[in-house]
């Protein structure tokens, strides 16, 4: 190994680009200080402090409290019954609470009327759902390898399927990180835990055509992986030590490249995981949907083959001499030059599709078009791929040995690393220097109490997706350049309380959601804002804006259309002309985006959308869902005019609103009084005020439409924004 000593750790230390990990046994001198960071020491339990305030339900309002005092602020005051159902069911399911479940909860005067609440939504099926949104964003979840051909991913949905029922079944969070991690290791012959693995290709992958970089390619994969593990489960960003030790953090650039190594053994495979019933069946319908597609195909053939052969003849006819010379020769007696000028002579003369098309008379064009219609129709019955598991397993390989880096160029190795954990928390373990079992032992540390990450970073993020902001503003960064938490206490209460739950997400989410804290109100105070303007010691509830595909479930859900079926694949729904045209200028469009032509299909939840890296659906764009090419552990909020242009004008929001209509004159018929109030109790949980109706009333005497009337709901802020 070569040896850079002090001048290696001082340029380390400075941050200069290059050769720049610390040489052998100099480790300690580049960590230094840096090493006795908070997010790098054991989580140990803080004490409760007692409190006789009635506010204090729980020990996080225990905890919470004697930090507002001590600034001289008070807790805002408490929801109201409406506003609090409304607030927790979008919380726990991302969808609306119906008129009957408002009607129950206020009906119950039970001293457990919330809590009762609270634990339904918490067994609602919707909860997966609802917390797969937040993870998949974390981890950057689509159904296609993103880059310049961003093609599916056919099997890939099933990582999908699992988070949201590994959420539902509230699987132990610890099980759930080492499932993701080494599944097909730890947990051999388990197919759920196999498709776990789909966690570490969830990120883009360079699948192009023509030549490729073996070496290059292997390389993106493993710095993908590495990044994500980092931001995911150990809230730190370990990618920016892959050039160069980190800046900021105790994180070597030989770190980067040792975590690298544990994943050095396995690669990326589809694993067939279908019984032997479900491949006779499969087979059986394969079979029989070739036979109904052939003929079809057989007569666009026959119809297309004369225009074909005539465009063929002409351009035959303009060909150089050696290259109808070398097409005239019996192929087994063309020279090696003749070869070549045979091959480049078919590619002139085929044609494609649309100059065959071109040539068509009208006549045959339109009969051209019956039979394309007749193909996508069949096409649309063709039986889904067998079952496999879109999987990251071990090779029968030896794994190749790993280098640091020159620049994280693969064709610059440095000096070679072994397989392990970052050097400042490194502890006892120890990562297997065989390929097998290296998943496994990373996994193991990840999930367990004495890394003092992981607990920390989950139950971050759990306080963020409820309460609006981390107690860590950077989720994905527990680093010195991250955000630092207001309450440390608290911070670790959570995360001890949480691994002596089991890992249980849903006993943490309830504790949070039947506290004080949550149960304020979001209403601004002009006095306090000016004590704690960021609302970092939470004397009020952060109010909420929905998320992109929250807009979407709630009107489709508030219309009554919306279809509530759990998992399966991925389903396209339209999207715009335009987006079409810019996606398929070159291509024959039909059958590029195959639409379900039944329309309870097409009103699935968003987290079923088909997500295309390169295509984004222009309404859930507006609203800030992320692009699936990095992490997102935070949605950005904008405000900007297309968000309104999109809920009042675009084809979904219209369609969505006739609907609504449509419901309501089912439910009222003509009577108006009946039409507003059910609209109001159906959108936003209560019933209109005496002004509002009053508007409504004059709104329909001016000729307003009922349709327009529930597209001006859907547009109220009150509907966008969790109270």
């Amino acid at each position: 190994m070569r040896s850079y000593g002090r001048v290696a750790i001082a340029l380390a230390t400075a941050g200069v680009c290059g050769i720049l990990w610390a040489a052998q046994g100099q480790e300690e001198a580049f960590i230094g200080a840096r090493g006795k960071y908070w997010a790098f020491q054991r989580v140990e339990r803080p004490a409760v402090p007692a409190s006789p305030d009635a506010w204090v339900r729980n020990p996080i309002d225990a905890l919470i409290l004697p930090n507002l005092r001590q600034k001289q602020l008070e807790p805002s005051k408490a929801l109201g019954p409406i506003r609090l159902i409304r607030r927790v069911t979008y919380d726990l399911t991302g969808l609306p609470p119906t008129p009957a479940e408002v009607g129950a909860f206020l009906k119950d005067q039970s001293p457990e009327a919330y809590e009762k609440v609270v634990d339904r939504l918490l067994a609602s099926p919707h909860y997966g759902e609802r917390w797969a949104s937040k993870w998949l964003d974390v981890v950057r979840y689509a159904d296609t390898n993103g880059y310049e051909l961003d093609q599916d991913r056919p099997h890939a949905w099933r990582y999908r399927d699992y988070v949201i029922l590994s959420f539902n079944q509230d699987k132990p969070y610890d099980r759930f990180v080492k499932e993701q991690i080494a599944g097909d290791e730890m947990f051999p012959g388990n197919k759920e835990a196999l498709i776990a693995t789909g966690y570490l290709r969830a990120g883009q992958e360079h699948v192009v055509s023509g030549n490729i970089d073996p070496d290059e390619s292997r390389q993106e994969v493993l710095s993908e992986i590495v990044t994500n593990v980092g931001h995911a489960f150990l809230g730190l960003t370990i990618n920016c030590a892959r050039c160069h030790n980190h800046k900021f953090d105790p994180i070597l650039q030989a770190d980067f490249y040792r975590l690298q190594a544990i994943f050095a053994g396995a690669k990326g495979k589809e694993v067939e995981i279908a019984t032997p019933e479900e491949k006779a069946a499969w087979s059986a319908a394969d079979k029989a949907y070739k036979e109904r597609i052939a003929p079809i195909e057989d007569a666009l053939k026959a119809l297309a083959k004369p225009y074909e052969e005539q465009i063929r003849e002409e351009r035959r006819a303009r060909l150089d001499p050696k290259l109808i010379e070398a097409l005239n020769t019996p192929k087994d007696k063309r020279t090696t030059g003749q070869k070549r000028y045979a091959s480049d002579a078919e590619a002139q003369l085929k044609p494609e599709w649309d100059e065959i098309v071109a040539v068509m008379p009208a006549d045959v064009k339109a009969r051209r078009a019956k039979l394309r219609e007749q193909l996508l129709e069949v096409r649309m019955t063709a039986p889904d791929p067998l079952p496999a598991a879109y999987a990251f397993v071990n090779t029968d390989d030896p794994a190749p040995q790993s280098y640091v880096l020159r620049m994280g160029d693969p064709h610059s190795p440095l000096d070679p690393v072994d397989p392990a954990l970052p050097y400042v928390v490194r502890a006892a373990y120890k990562i297997p220097a065989n390929p097998v079992g290296r998943r496994a032992a990373f996994a193991n540390w990840l999930a367990s109490p004495e890394n003092p990450l992981t607990a920390r970073v989950m139950v971050n993020r759990i306080w963020q997706f409820r309460m609006g902001d981390g107690l860590v503003r950077t989720p994905n960064d527990f680093g010195t350049m991250g955000d630092h938490p207001q309450s440390h206490e608290l911070l670790d209460w959570l995360a001890a309380e949480f691994m002596s739950s089991n890992w249980s997400v849903k006993a943490i989410d309830r504790l949070i959601v039947t506290s004080s804290a949550y149960r304020q109100s979001s209403d601004p105070d002009e006095a306090k804002s000016k004590i704690d303007p960021q609302n970092r010691l939470w004397w009020r509830m952060n109010r909420k804006r929905m998320d992109a595909e929250m807009i979407r479930d709630a009107t489709l859900a508030v219309s009554g259309t919306l279809n509530p079926a759990i998992g399966g694949r991925p389903v396209k729904i339209p999207i715009e002309p335009e987006v079409y045209d810019l996606i398929f200028t070159e291509f024959e469009r039909d059958g590029l985006w195959p639409v379900n032509p039944d329309k309870t299909v097409q009103n699935r939840r968003a987290i079923y959308l088909y997500n295309k890296r390169s295509v984004r659906l222009p309404l859930l764009n507006a609203f800030d869902q992320p692009d699936a090419v990095t992490s997102c552990p935070v949605r950005p909020v904008s405000t900007h005019p297309l968000q309104s242009l999109s809920l009042f004008n675009s084809n979904f929001m219209q369609e969505v609103s006739q609907a609504f209509a449509a419901r309501l004159e089912t439910s009222c018929r003509k009577d108006r009084n009946c039409q507003i109030d059910s609209a109001w109790l159906l959108a936003l949980s209560r019933r209109p005020r005496p002004e509002e109706t009053r508007l409504a009333r004059q709104f329909f005497k001016s000729g307003g439409t009922l349709p327009d009337f529930c597209l001006a709901l859907f547009n109220r802020n009150e509907f966008v924004y969790v109270p």
